[in-house]
């Protein structure tokens, strides 16, 4: 092996080339050492974090990382090994380490590459990557703004937990022994506020970010400052509600949890673990006849899109729930041959998991429900996937007559999610796009919360 580590020069061009060379010989190094099949993922990245607190800086750091992961197959006895030490002979000690490993442990009849005709072929350009050139000063000039705003929102904001700004850019290759050998780069910036507000004894803390692969989609800091200050004066002298039973609506930045906790639940490693609450459940209905999930993994600059997963394979517009019945798992390969099925390309995960929106806004769906609680944060790990049993602290606020009347706090929300799941009575257009699962407010028709 005799590829340069020299990483010099900022053309991602150039670079996906030498990783893609330094990959091709990864792999053709564990042939030679022995392994009947191989993949390897080589990444380099670069960033920058600020942190600003009270108007002074905290911290300022330069990120530079690279790694290599290699998993090897002899037979079907598997054996993996990484490494961030990029220099010839550190990547043959690597392939040998794998390789080593591979021999003493036990066969498994599902270890293996995905089938060849399964990995992508074709790779769309899907606009990730938008490195921001930014300084150190620049990047402190807007953390600054950021925490100022939300300082001088009100009277009531009284401390700061502070502002930071991140900013990363990097390329990744994945390639096997199949002869797929791909790779791309790519962007992400953030920018974030925390802020604590005090009236009388009664002491809240908020918070807001804005995050996007390219730096012109980030929301303005003054403005991610703002709502962060907001949010915190809103939740002041907050108290508890009694005991009850009460429609209630996950604001659209907390609902993507009630979808996380269904993607959990199918996907493959709890399914083959029978740790699922629905097991078994392909093809019935989980939902309301109204509700479709559906991932769209090539949307452009979108923080969850890929041409293929984590194992090369393929990503495809692909529907999880139509017309509320569940029409597909979350499948690696190991995981579906563990289930006699086919992998969905979900190695690493779903990409942009979408849940397609009703027609009322925030305002609407407060209407809608007419009294009942607006939950705004949730505490806790109170899911148990095994049951679907749901309990968790939560804050927000009681809502008569569509109004926000008062914020409330120290209280438990709980349910069993094949219940929940099928009070949905709407979800609403206000879709938070600042993570990987997009999803409006959601609107159940009831649950039981616990309070004093």
């Amino acid at each position: 092996m005799s590829v340069s580590t020299d990483s010099s020069g900022d053309d991602p061009g150039k670079e996906l080339e030498r990783l893609r060379v330094m990959v091709a010989e990864v792999l053709d190094e564990a042939s030679r050492q022995g392994a009947t099949a191989a993949e390897a993922g080589l990444s380099r990245d670069t960033g920058l974090s600020v942190s600003v607190r009270l108007g002074e800086v905290e911290t300022i750091e330069h990120h530079r990382s690279q790694g290599l992961g290699l998993t090897v197959y002899i037979g079907q006895r598997k054996g993996s090994a990484s490494t961030t030490d990029l220099r010839p002979e550190a990547l043959r000690e690597t392939v040998a380490a794998a390789c080593r490993i591979a021999r003493h442990a036990a066969e498994d009849p599902y270890a293996g590459l995905p089938e060849r005709e399964l990995l992508a072929t074709e790779f769309p350009d899907l606009d990730l990557y938008h490195p921001w050139a930014l300084t150190p000063e620049g990047a402190i000039d807007l953390a600054k703004t950021c925490e100022d705003e939300a300082r001088a929102y009100d009277a009531a904001i009284t401390n700061s937990e502070g502002a930071s700004l991140h900013t990363f850019q990097g390329v990744r290759v994945l390639g096997n022994s199949l002869g797929f050998l791909h790779g791309y780069p790519s962007s992400r910036h953030s920018l974030s506020c925390s802020v604590i507000g005090q009236h009388g004894e009664n002491m809240q803390r908020d918070d807001w970010w804005t995050v996007a692969r390219a730096a012109s989609d980030l929301e303005a800091a003054g403005d991610v400052g703002r709502k962060a200050a907001e949010r915190t004066v809103r939740r002041l002298d907050a108290h508890s509600l009694t005991t009850r039973q009460c429609p209630v609506i996950f604001a659209a930045d907390v609902a993507s949890g009630l979808i996380s906790h269904f993607v959990g639940a199918i996907r493959g490693g709890n399914l083959y673990r029978k740790s699922s609450f629905l097991l078994d459940a392909l093809g019935q209905k989980i939902f309301p006849d109204f509700i479709h999930i559906h991932e769209q993994p090539h949307l452009l600059r979108a923080l969850g899109s890929a041409p293929h997963d984590s194992e090369g394979v393929v990503t495809r517009p692909r529907d999880l729930v139509a017309d509320g019945i569940l029409q597909s798992y979350v499948l690696s390969t190991y995981s579906a041959r563990k289930l006699g099925l086919k992998t969905t390309g979900n190695a690493g995960g779903v990409h942009n998991l979408t849940v397609d929106t009703g027609d009322l806004d925030l305002a609407g769906l407060l209407k809608k429900m007419d009294t009942g609680l607006l939950v705004t944060e949730l505490m806790g790990q109170g899911v148990n996937t095994v049951t679907g049993d749901y309990s968790r602290g939560a804050a927000g606020f009681w809502v008569e007559g569509g109004e926000i009347r008062y914020p409330v706090e120290e209280i438990t929300i709980a349910g069993n999610l094949r219940d929940i799941y099928r009070r949905i009575l709407a979800v609403g257009r206000d879709v938070d796009l600042r993570g990987n699962i997009r999803t409006g407010s959601i609107l159940i028709e009831e649950m039981t919360i616990a309070g004093d």
